[in-house]
């Protein structure tokens, strides 16, 4: 949602408890608009301030002063959201035009006039059981229409609504947990406290979520009304909102509440990786399903291909091979589904263009048959055994359910007549793809969640007027899908699962949100994963981290608490080694061969660390073994190279040299060394060429940094004089 500058002129005040800072703010504000319809409502709160300040400044004290103060900081913040939606008004003609129709269709938005309303379509369902039919389809039908431009009328007034009073939380609390409003109502009033939450921070609004969420015995509604508090908590108003901190650490404190967050963070992360999902299944997974079917696409539709007598026997097991195929195809996107993917995004992505998805409300409806929009489809379809079952046992949300609907004519009209034949006969059952998902699966708490937050996703990624809301799935600048990195959890049992959830970010090399998660976890939680995790981190994104952050340090810790840890060990001695600490990495490369005698890498680390120490010889022994043993290795002959020539082994030294240069894709640090060795030996011109080479491939080489330091003592120790670097230099300009 946009944010006038006047919100936050205001707010930023408010936000650091500077009170009169804020009034100067809006005198300016007001100063130009004397018949704004909230001038007078400012100048009450201006006065009500001052009177409080001058009581202050007349030295008398006041039990409640801080109480006044607190009510008056939240009275501001108030009239500042007011003016915000009210400025926002002026400035998009899709708000003001549903605040109109809204206002056209109905005129009494009190709770009470809602909850009757609600309450009265109930009971006029209810009544309706009385009466013959065709009527009572006919009134249905009636009642239905009715109804669901009244949700959708009152879904628009709440999300464009003003902020709430006390009793305006407390009448929609009892309102959604009331056993006598429909519960696909109550779940639809719940997204629209939480869009008008979302987009304006709204303390009672949060309560009402909040409440919901630890009293109704509904899943389906408790899990949107979890998402909702989730995603609308706002850090920065706890300072303003004592309560907001409260109500989270009072929800956290249930170890439940803790689980379904941590469940429900990596449902958000799911969510982002639709695209990546998408282009697997289109590029990998569906080619490879149709390749082996005997279903052909044409402009017409699917046809069922004749089966080839011919090749029954020249291959007779072909048929079984392919339908081994196609089930690993169809178990591919079934283990993608099962682990929370969002397979159907992309295939359902196109069908958003229905008139029926217009209305904002639909896009979070939950999907019941009886929806006038979909009614008639659903009870007078073709073949309606298919369009009942598919929905019944697909992993679809809601959003896509009725998308299917919709477009369920269409689809049948290109399916081969035989396979409906046998749908309808009940010869054989339809199955999704991603497979079936039983009665008892999806009502499991999970399932519902990631349910309802696809239904989130499609509509924050493809309602044409999405702009007009803050998404919760965050964009190219914000993150705020990661909820773990809110502070008002800092102090919550929901930190014990920090370290788990960034050992789950590391694995999709989400290496920001790792870092961001693993600075928010308290000391307490700093585990042998922890350390294992930063120091990983670091070694792959050393430019993100605090420079006084030593890797050296972090593997330490690590090592301490498990001493014996290859891992921890090898990160340990690796880091040792990037510190020049040369004696200490020789140490435990030295420990981490006796435990893998047969890993290279630790006998390369632990010969390389002598080389640097000035053992060339010891080192030489090593690599001269490791060569014998692995002569192909590129690493091993790279060392050896280097260690033949600290040990004046020219000749020898040449010859790897050559092979290594030779490759087709030649490695800098040998060319550098090769260069090194030739110009010890005198061999000027040789190394001005090998060097050159070594500046094609790495523009950005600096061999003025590189002979000053790197190099220097190397050539000091081989009375290669300085003048000679300069001349060097000189050719490699």
């Amino acid at each position: 949602m946009w944010k006038s500058d006047i919100f936050s002129s205001v707010v930023e005040p408010l936000l650091s408890r500077q009170l009169g800072k804020a009034v100067s703010q809006l005198e300016f504000y007001f100063i130009g608009r004397p018949t704004h319809p909230y001038t007078e409502a400012f100048r009450t709160l201006a006065s009500d301030y001052r009177l409080l300040s001058d009581y202050w400044l007349s030295g008398c004290d006041d039990a409640s002063r801080q109480q006044l103060f607190d009510g008056l900081l939240h009275r501001f913040y108030r009239l500042a959201a007011r003016l915000n939606l009210w400025e926002c008004n002026q400035r998009s003609a899709f708000r003001l035009t549903l605040s109109r129709q809204t206002a056209q269709h109905a005129s009494d938005w009190s709770a009470d006039a809602v909850r009757t309303a609600l309450e009265n379509h109930v009971s006029d369902m209810a009544l309706l059981s009385l009466e013959p039919e065709p009527r009572r389809s006919q009134k249905m039908s009636e009642l239905g229409v009715a109804h669901r431009q009244y949700m959708s009328d009152l879904f628009n007034h709440i999300w464009t609504s003003e902020m709430w009073q006390t009793a305006d939380a407390d009448a929609y609390t009892s309102m959604l947990l009331s056993p006598t409003v429909d519960a696909v109502d109550q779940q639809l009033l719940v997204s629209a406290i939480t869009l008008a939450a979302l987009n304006q921070f709204d303390i009672h609004k949060f309560r009402t979520l909040a409440q919901v969420y630890r009293q109704t015995s509904d899943e389906h509604l408790r899990q949107r009304a979890l998402v909702g508090w989730v995603i609308v908590a706002d850090a920065p108003m706890g300072n303003l909102y004592d309560e907001l901190g409260r109500l989270v650490d009072e929800l956290c404190a249930d170890p439940r509440c803790s689980e379904e967050l941590a469940e429900m963070q990596m449902q958000l992360v799911y969510c982002l990786d639709v695209d990546a999902d998408s282009r697997r299944i289109r590029n990998e997974i569906m080619p490879d399903l149709l390749s082996h079917s005997n279903l052909k696409f044409t402009s017409t539709g699917i046809e069922e291909q004749e089966e080839d007598t011919l090749e029954e026997i020249l291959h007779p097991d072909a048929a079984e091979r392919n339908m081994e195929k196609m089930e690993e195809s169809m178990k591919k996107m079934v283990d993608m589904q099962q682990k929370g993917s969002d397979i159907y995004f992309s295939g359902f992505s196109q069908m958003k263009r229905f008139p029926f998805f217009s209305d904002i409300a639909n896009w979070f409806v939950p999907f019941y048959p009886e929806h006038p929009g979909i009614s008639q489809i659903w009870n007078k379809s073709r073949s309606s055994k298919l369009l009942h079952v598919i929905t019944d046992i697909g992993a679809f949300c809601d959003s896509d359910k009725y998308s299917f609907v919709l477009a369920y004519e269409q689809v049948l009209g290109h399916l081969p007549k035989s396979m409906i034949e046998l749908i309808e006969k009940g010869e054989a059952v339809p199955m999704p793809v991603g497979g079936e998902i039983n009665a008892e699966q999806q009502r499991q708490p999970a399932f519902i969640r990631r349910i309802y937050l696809q239904n989130l996703y499609r509509f924050f990624k493809l309602f044409p007027m999405r702009s007009e809301f803050r998404s919760p799935f965050g964009d190219e600048t914000r993150s705020d899908y990661l909820f773990f990195a809110n502070p008002l959890f800092a102090a919550t049992p929901l930190q014990q699962h920090y370290v788990p959830m960034a050992s789950f970010l590391m694995k999709r090399k989400m290496y920001k949100d790792v870092l961001t998660v693993l600075q928010r976890c308290n000391d307490e939680y700093h585990d042998f994963k922890y350390y294992m995790l930063m120091g990983t981190l670091a070694q792959r994104n050393p430019s993100a981290f605090d420079p006084n952050i030593s890797l050296t340090d972090l593997f330490a810790k690590a090592c301490e608490l498990q001493p014996d840890n290859e891992r921890a060990l090898s990160g340990l001695a690796r880091a040792l080694f990037a510190d020049k600490r040369y004696a200490d990495a020789h140490d435990h490369f030295v420990r981490l061969t006796q435990l893998r005698p047969d890993n290279i890498a630790y006998e390369l680390g632990n010969a390389v660390s002598l080389l640097n120490m000035g053992e060339s010889s010891e080192a030489l022994q090593i690599l001269y073994r490791l060569n014998y043993d692995h002569p192909d290795h590129p690493s091993v002959r790279s060392a050896l190279a280097w260690a033949l020539t600290l040990n004046a082994k020219y000749e020898q030294a040449v010859k790897l040299f050559e092979q290594l240069a030779a490759t087709p894709d030649p490695q800098p640090d040998d060319l550098l060394n090769y260069g090194y060795c030739l110009w010890l030996q005198h061999r000027n011109q040789e190394a001005v060429a090998v060097f050159r080479r070594l500046k094609e491939l790495s523009t950005d080489f600096n061999f003025a940094d590189e002979f000053a330091h790197a190099g220097a003592q190397l050539l000091a120790a081989h009375d290669i004089p300085p003048v000679e670097t300069c001349l060097m230099l000189d050719q490699l300009q």
